[in-house]
């Protein structure tokens, strides 16, 4: 749903002659409907005096959003509800008794809000169909990161910050002059000349991410619960009482506008962003003028897929009429900009229920806490577990068992808990209790200890026997960075190493393994044809009509069920899987490397070595050299840490045991060497950025790494060539500042073939 203005007050149409207009008569109110709006008003109004004025919120963003959305709804069926303390009808939150009320010199409004890429679309065509019917041109639009931040307004005379205000109803804000004086972004004093006598400044202020993460762990180390989140710290920050306690927080600020502007002569708002720039006003790095509706949009997905990699937080993008002439013609309704609209991302943030704490054992025995939920929607998908990482994560966090808690899919992908609800701790029933880290593998009861002095994590030792570090090891070779097969996922994985453990009905809904299955160690992965898998059975929950009944009952996994009429035989997909453990047999020599599961060496490592040794039995007698560590680390794409893990690995007896019996089973342990492709990139150092028409992005570093160059992940000043596709981003940026040759696919497959050609000119 797009915000609207107010439904009342509007102007009604009328024709040309001269008469009145006639009243629009409203469908009656149910009583259901007008009870509905008074619940509406009430929740909203509590929620946004604890967001903006307690800086404590009780539920989500997303939540508040369908709440708001519903009470829109109702108005817009209903005008005749609508009252003038609604909170469609005010700008923010009130003004706190703690600090003192100032008037803005001119008005601060909220922005429209839209919630999917269909209205944003209908919204910019409208706003640019307004401008064109005003015989203007088509507008260019400044396109910028929504901060989740504090909206402050900076009062400048002559110059110097005379006054602070945050944004309060929009007219009045509170007067937080002497905290915002702590903030180092924030001049005291205008650099350069030329300013108005009087103007003001508007911006969002802010915790970056790094900082708040810092923050935190100062909070913990000194015994105190950590903050819940950026945005509501750096708030909670800023209605500080002793401006001495501000200074100690880490607030940063962006500005984004003016206000009151008299005297001063922009035409755009991107030419007002570089004069701010020049007074020594912080400005955002994240923003551009684009020309078009498919341009918005690209800059839209690049930063849904990068947001967490940026300073602050943010919540959406905003984008604004960047003629400022244009802007004052648009104008205003009652509380928004008609040449504004805030676009906000499916909501990464909701509120849950923490029902308990436990541990799963890895492939390499790093023992990892993780959360179990009460189910929700967020970011498009149902979540219920989530990562924790380790036992001080969850002390940092400051969460307890029972607590509401806010999770976050990060990057729209990984689920993770941000931290507790504090304000509703208390009322949690049963009450909360903390989380203690087991002392022993919950898999194999193995005591459990960190692999080395120092180590943050704690590991179960018994790498070779342990059920649950086997699971994960095979489903690790059977993935697509390893072998590649398709039909040997995780829970086929689980089947054939962990067997099944007690019924989920009386575990918490939780499958747990049992262990150890027909398959003893990933040595005989291959052999599987050979293993009888017809008693191997899982837990499957029974379904009524397309719903789950939580009831589970025990059925095979890799064969049919048994009938009257038929035997038990292999399913379709175990056939499968026995002829794709056959084409595994023929991987290159790289996926063989990552499916050993030796520590830190991944794809990018793998490659360099094949591409260095090309055999197992190479690598294996190049770790026999005197200086064979110093050999390894030199190898572009290893270095010594992985190097020191190489070396290990292959020092264990159960290991070259692996090796061994997958060479016997008929796996290519070395890759045929291809004299006919020329080494044209010996020594250069080439990056891969963005999406390429034909070509995926391990494709291009392969081809690299096979004709003698290096596939790094970075733009430094060594690089020789950047390759770019679509949406390449800040990559692209730097090798540009740097001045490095940029190539497009095209570029790229010219150099493969023929190496530099020094006197033409890169591709652009």
């Amino acid at each position: 749903m797009v915000r609207q203005g107010s439904f009342v007050g509007q102007d009604r149409t009328v024709s040309s002659q001269n008469v009145e207009p006639q009243p629009v008569e409203s469908p009656p109110v149910e009583p259901s409907a007008a009870e509905r709006y008074v619940v509406l008003v009430e929740l909203i109004q509590s929620y946004r005096a604890a967001y903006y004025n307690e800086d404590a919120p009780l539920v989500s963003d997303a939540e508040f959003d369908l709440l708001y959305s519903e009470l829109e709804t109702l108005e817009a069926l209903h005008p005749q509800l609508v009252s003038n303390d609604s909170p469609t009808q005010v700008v923010g939150g009130d003004v706190s008794v703690a600090f003192a009320a100032v008037e803005h010199l001119a008005r601060m409004y909220s922005l429209e809000d839209v919630f999917s890429l269909a209205e944003l679309e209908a919204w910019l065509l409208k706003a640019a169909a307004s401008v064109e019917n005003r015989g203007g041109t088509a507008p260019k639009w400044l396109t910028e990161l929504k901060i989740d931040g504090l909206a402050v307004n900076l009062l400048y005379r002559d110059g110097v910050l005379v006054r602070a205000a945050t944004r309060g109803d929009g007219t009045t804000g509170e007067d937080v002059t002497h905290n915002v004086a702590t903030i180092k972004d924030i001049p005291q004093k205008l650099h350069g000349s030329g300013f108005p006598a009087e103007v003001e400044i508007r911006g969002e202020v802010f915790i970056g991410s790094k900082d708040f993460l810092a923050l935190n762990e100062v909070m913990v180390a000194a015994g105190k619960a950590p903050y819940a989140n950026p945005r509501n710290t750096a708030a909670g920050s800023l209605r500080q009482k002793d401006a001495a306690e501000t200074a100690k927080r880490p607030l940063s600020m962006f500005v984004h506008g003016i206000g009151a502007r008299e005297g001063l002569t922009t035409a755009t708002q991107s030419e007002t962003y570089e004069l701010l720039k020049s007074w020594g006003m912080p400005i955002s790095p994240y923003y551009k003028v684009l020309d078009t509706l498919p341009e918005v949009m690209d800059f839209i997905a690049y930063y849904g897929e990068h947001r967490h990699d940026l300073i602050h937080e943010i919540d959406g993008i905003v984008v604004k009429v960047d003629d400022l002439a244009t802007q004052r013609e648009l104008g205003h309704t009652s509380r928004v900009p008609r040449w504004s609209v805030a676009y906000k991302y499916p909501p990464e943030e909701v509120h849950t229920k923490l029902l308990d704490i436990r541990v799963n054992v890895g492939r390499t025995g790093r023992v990892t806490p993780y959360a179990i939920m009460e189910p929700v929607l967020v970011a498009g998908s149902t979540v219920e577990m989530a990562t924790l990482h380790n036992q001080d994560v969850v002390k940092a966090k400051g969460i307890l068992i029972g607590d509401i808690v806010v999770l976050r899919k990060a990057g729209d992908v990984i689920p993770e808990i941000v931290g507790p609800v504090m304000a509703l701790r208390d009322a949690q029933v049963p009450p909360v209790r903390e989380f203690i880290m087991p002392t022993h593998c919950p898999s194999c009861g193995t005591e459990l200890a960190p692999s080395k002095e120092g180590d943050i994590d704690i590991r179960c030792p018994n790498s070779r026997s342990c059920p649950s570090q086997l699971t994960e090891r095979v489903a690790h070779l059977a993935g697509r960075g390893g072998f590649d097969i398709e039909a040997l996922g995780y829970e086929a994985a689980r089947a054939l190493t962990a067997g099944h453990g007690p019924d989920p009905a009386e575990n918490g809904g939780i499958i747990a393994p049992a262990g150890p299955g027909p398959l003893v160690s990933e040595a005989h992965v291959f052999d599987i044809a050979q293993l009888d898998l017809s008693g191997v059975m899982v837990w499957r929950e029974k379904r009524s009509k397309g719903e789950g009944t939580g009831i589970f009952e025990l059925t095979p996994y890799f064969y049919t069920k048994a009938t009257a009429k038929k035997p038990s035989v292999p399913s379709k997909t175990t056939e499968k899987l026995y002829q794709e453990l056959e084409k595994a047999k023929k991987a290159p020599l790289w996926r063989v490397l990552v499916a050993l599961s030796i520590r830190h060496v991944g794809p990018t490592a793998s490659r360099a070595l094949a591409t260095r040794y090309g055999s197992i039995t190479a690598i294996a007698e190049a770790l026999k050299a005197p200086n064979a560590r110093e050999q390894l680390a030199d190898v572009d794409g290893v270095g010594a840490i992985i190097a020191e893990a190489l070396i290990e690995w292959f020092e264990v007896d159960w290991h070259q045991e692996i090796i061994a019996a997958w060479a016997a089973s008929g796996v290519l342990m070395a890759d045929a060497v291809d004299e006919s492709v020329p080494k044209t990139l010996e020594g250069l150092t080439i990056v891969v950025t963005g999406t390429l028409p034909t070509l995926s992005r391990d494709e291009a570093k392969e081809a690299i790494i096979t004709r003698g160059g290096k596939a790094a992940g970075s733009v430094s000043k060594n690089t020789s060539y950047v390759v770019a596709g679509e949406a390449a981003g800040t990559k692209l940026d730097k090798a540009e500042a740097l001045g490095i040759p940029v190539l497009d696919e095209d570029g790229f497959l010219q150099l493969l073939a023929n190496g530099p050609l020094l006197d033409a000119e890169p591709t652009e």
